[in-house]
């Protein structure tokens, strides 16, 4: 297994395995992102980055995130997808991704990372806990659809 940067031409892989989370996170008619759009706010606009999982030259896993900004803290990261194809679970592909932007992270020195998982998602919740993360139960999510 390989963990690298996402590169050019990794898009299309990328977005078949941000589709297939849609429909694991039971959103399987959400995602309207393209492979050109993402191509561009990657690689181009750089809106974002990514790390890829690689197995025999495949992508099988990703972990796209962002710098945020918090008022009282300064720059953040925030992961805002881990997805490892679920026959390729518990082989390491997830904390290996997880851990490449935690060294972005520090690398960076950002005050702190921030990501979201779902409710219902043990799996997650215990993978993250396991890694020492402050899973919190405070806070309640606000959203506006602009594109729907």
């Amino acid at each position: 297994m390989t963990i690298r940067k996402a590169v050019s031409g990794d898009e299309d892989s990328i977005l078949e395995l941000i589709k297939e989370l849609a429909v694991y996170e039971k959103e399987p008619n959400a995602v309207i992102n393209t492979s050109e759009q993402l191509a561009k706010h990657l690689f181009t606009d750089t809106i974002c980055e990514a790390f890829v999982a690689l197995v025999d030259e495949k992508v099988i896993g990703f972990s796209l995130f962002y710098t945020s900004y918090s008022t009282w803290k300064g720059p953040c990261i925030y992961l805002e997808d881990l997805y490892v194809r679920p026959r390729f679970r518990r082989t390491g592909a997830g904390s290996k991704l997880f851990n490449a932007v935690v060294d972005v992270a520090k690398e960076r020195k950002v005050a702190r990372m921030d990501w979201q998982v779902l409710g219902w998602n043990q799996l997650a919740i215990d993978f993250y806990k396991r890694k020492n993360a402050i899973i919190d139960d405070d806070w309640c999510n606000g959203r506006f659809f602009f594109n729907d």
